[in-house]
């Protein structure tokens, strides 16, 4: 091989999209989620089992667990978001082998791919979660890359020193690795021991915001995420209710990752009007018949050891409703830091704000 054609040969780049990529853009799944599949093998390209990091085009042959994927489904990519005001209860699991509820089961169908939720909540923590047909956007705001901060509102039993903040706030070694809160924020409410705070983190990890307080010897009696890097939970918004977000707000949400605006997908009158409808249903506070019901297991000892109500939600104002989403800087709007309600305290990235 001549000095030329090995020049040529080393700056050839590969042909086609990784694997990964492809079906994560056409909402098949997240990054992760085609990654964890391939490692499975439970995906095949062109009958054969397919390999990390593999790149694809569009002759190439999908299949995921022996469903082809079609290819046409593969040209466009559509980009949906919905927020979530999850309940007390609720698993972030598509199917749950003990038959508890999921997220997922109050969302709508949506008519190609399929909803991927962006990040996770554990079951006893409420508040916004976000999901997208988006694979691609889904990944960019979980990866710790783009700094993707989750604001909290949460209530910790116990005394809380000046120290203890400068502790959480310098980071502290749990057992998967040192983490810390960017930043802590008194906020207005509870009684006696019972105190709350608006704390930020940046990364996605299992039970951190509890754990970061359990190192230091408190117990976290609420816990609710009120803000996903740019977005806000709202108070028209009532627990146990979803709401489609608009085409502005979607692409404000993907300019924080890098993302080019995607429009939204045309729909047919009859859809549209379906759609609205189960929108107002949505946003509308749910009736008494309605009511989430609390499914923590039952706990022995006296009342103080058991979990406190959740107070009901409030339920949207006349007027009231507006965008969930703030084009930061500029478009950012100061909101009372009220525990109870769905505002969070302060502003500024990686700080409690509104």
């Amino acid at each position: 091989m001549s000095e030329q054609d090995l020049q040529h040969t080393e700056t050839t780049p590969p042909s086609g999209e990784k694997l990964q990529k492809v079906l994560a853009r056409i909402g098949v799944g997240s990054r992760r989620d085609v990654e964890a599949w391939i490692s499975q093998g439970r995906i095949k390209v062109n009958g054969v089992e397919a390999t990390l990091g593999q790149r694809v085009d569009l002759h190439d042959a999908i299949a995921v667990d022996g469903k082809l994927i079609k290819r046409e489904e593969a040209a466009e990519a559509t980009r949906r978001v919905i927020m979530y005001n999850k309940p007390d209860g609720e698993i972030c699991t598509r199917d749950d082998p003990e038959g508890r509820p999921t997220v997922f089961d109050r969302l709508p169908r949506p008519k190609e791919g399929r909803w991927i939720n962006i990040g996770r909540l554990d079951i006893n923590t409420t508040g916004l979660l976000l999901f997208t047909t988006d694979g691609e956007l889904a990944n960019r705001l979980m990866h710790p890359s783009y700094e993707m901060d989750r604001e909290y509102a949460v209530r910790v039993r116990g005394e809380v020193d000046d120290e203890m903040i400068e502790r959480l706030k310098a980071g502290v070694m749990l057992e998967d690795g040192p983490a810390k809160f960017t930043d802590i924020q008194k906020a207005p409410g509870g009684e006696g021991f019972n105190h709350w705070y608006h704390c930020v983190v940046m990364e996605g990890r299992n039970r951190e915001v509890r754990r970061l307080w359990e190192s230091q010897g408190m117990v976290v009696s609420r816990l609710k995420r009120v803000r996903f890097g740019p977005v806000f939970l709202n108070s028209d918004l009532p627990m146990g209710r979803w709401r489609e977000m608009t085409q502005g707000e979607i692409d404000i949400l993907a300019a924080e990752v890098g993302l080019q605006p995607v429009a939204l997908p045309a729909m047919n009158l009859k859809t549209k009007d379906r759609m609205e409808r189960m929108q107002r249903k949505s946003t509308r506070p749910m009736g008494r018949n309605e009511r989430v019901r609390n499914l923590r297991p039952a706990h022995e000892g006296n009342a103080a050891e058991r979990p406190a109500r959740q107070p009901r939600e409030e339920a949207p104002r006349k007027g009231s409703r507006g965008s969930a989403v703030a084009e930061r800087p500029s478009d950012m709007r100061k909101r009372p830091g009220k525990p109870d309600g769905d505002k969070p305290a302060g502003r500024g990235r990686g700080k409690p704000r509104g």
